[in-house]
């Protein structure tokens, strides 16, 4: 899992991507409200038929192996007093994917961000905006960051591009050659050349962009 942390209201909070989606730390976020016992800010959270509702639906919504039945008893109890749920009974009790809960010193309970931004709402209003906020800028920066990389690299593939074809001329090509012969060696050390800077030849990467939908 990538790692990433970012500050909200002094408070860090992680996000990992999961199957290259992006899970923010309910624990962090529960820091915010009980710095000292994280974990009974979720599981309380969780007591609540509203959150349970909300779970149940960003399920349905977004996985086909959600189990309805078990969830539909979960709605049942939730909200009464004797009514407990956990992270990781959430998890196996119907095969929820919008939540992640490990245990142990590196571990924690992670969600989904429409999850995560809905927990945050539950410990105030005021965090959860600072949380969107914080979120956003640090995707933001991700967006710009990939954008300096691959100009970089084109940067630098038209450097060596042309180390390379100087190299060709100088020391691969016969002196007698006519131009086809010559144009096809080029083409061919060329390819050679994106292959080792992007993992890809220029045709394959034209016929991968053109089938983008």
């Amino acid at each position: 899992m990538k790692n990433n942390k970012i500050l909200v209201q002094n408070t860090e909070v992680s996000i990992k991507q999961h199957e290259k989606i992006d899970f923010i730390s309910l624990t962090d976020i529960a820091r915010a409200k009980n710095p000292d016992e994280p974990k009974d800010v979720v599981k309380n959270w969780l007591r609540s038929k509203t959150t349970i509702e909300f779970l149940g639906l960003w399920e349905h919504i977004n996985n086909p192996f959600f189990k309805g039945v078990e969830f539909d008893s979960f709605k049942n109890e939730a909200g009464s007093n004797s009514f407990t749920m956990s992270p990781t009974r959430w998890i196996e009790k119907t095969s929820a994917i919008g939540i992640i809960s490990k245990a142990g010193r590196y571990g924690g309970t992670y969600a989904h961000k429409d999850i995560a931004f809905e927990f945050a709402s539950w410990i105030s209003a005021e965090f959860k905006l600072f949380l969107i906020k914080e979120f956003q800028r640090l995707k933001e920066d991700e967006i710009q960051n990939k954008s300096l990389e691959w100009d970089l690299s084109r940067s630098l593939s038209k450097i060596n591009y042309k180390i390379h074809t100087d190299a060709i001329k100088e020391h691969l090509l016969p002196r007698t050659i006519n131009k086809p012969k010559e144009s096809f060696i080029y083409a061919n050390e060329a390819d050679l050349l994106n292959v080792v800077l992007f993992g890809m030849t220029s045709k394959e990467w034209r016929e991968k962009t053109l089938l983008k939908p």
